[in-house]
Order: structure tokens, then sequence, then C-alpha cells
């Protein structure tokens, strides 16, 4: 158990590190979701975080992509 804490601290901190600036738009709440879901559903809480801040990430973009399309939409033509 030991062993396994420290791998997964070791891989953290070296994420930390190469991660630099990144947006986690979607991704925290994707992974607290899908961390909870995991550990109900067999103890994989960590597989079920990692697939919930992929999903939330994806989820985040479309939204922002979907604002962003609908603010194109709604501005007036600008006039001559």
């Amino acid at each position: 158990m030991r062993s396994k804490i420290i791998f997964v601290l070791t891989c953290a901190l070296t994420l930390a590190g190469t991660s630099g600036l990144v947006e986690a738009k979607g991704c925290l709440k994707g992974a607290a979701v899908g961390g909870v879901a995991g550990h109900v559903a067999g103890h994989h809480a960590v597989l079920g975080a990692a697939g919930g801040c992929v999903v939330g990430r994806h989820m985040a973009n479309k939204k922002a992509a979907e604002q962003k399309n609908q603010a194109a939409t709604t501005q007036p033509a600008p006039s001559k």
C-alpha cells in the first residue's frame, strides 16, 4: 500500500511540474463526479476521475463554443 501511495505522489508531482498553465474548466467538476462514481462502481476512483476530467473538459469546450456561436449570431451587422 505504501509503495502505491509513493507511486501516485511521484506521478502527481511529475505531472504538476510539466503541466505549466493549463485550463481546468470542467475537469475538476468532472473528476470529482467521476471519482465518486468510479469508487461506487467497484473501487475504481482514479480511473473514474480521469474519465470524468476528460468528459468534463469536453463538455466545457462544447458549452464555450455554443456561447461563442450564439454571441456571434446575436450581434448586429456593422453599418456603413
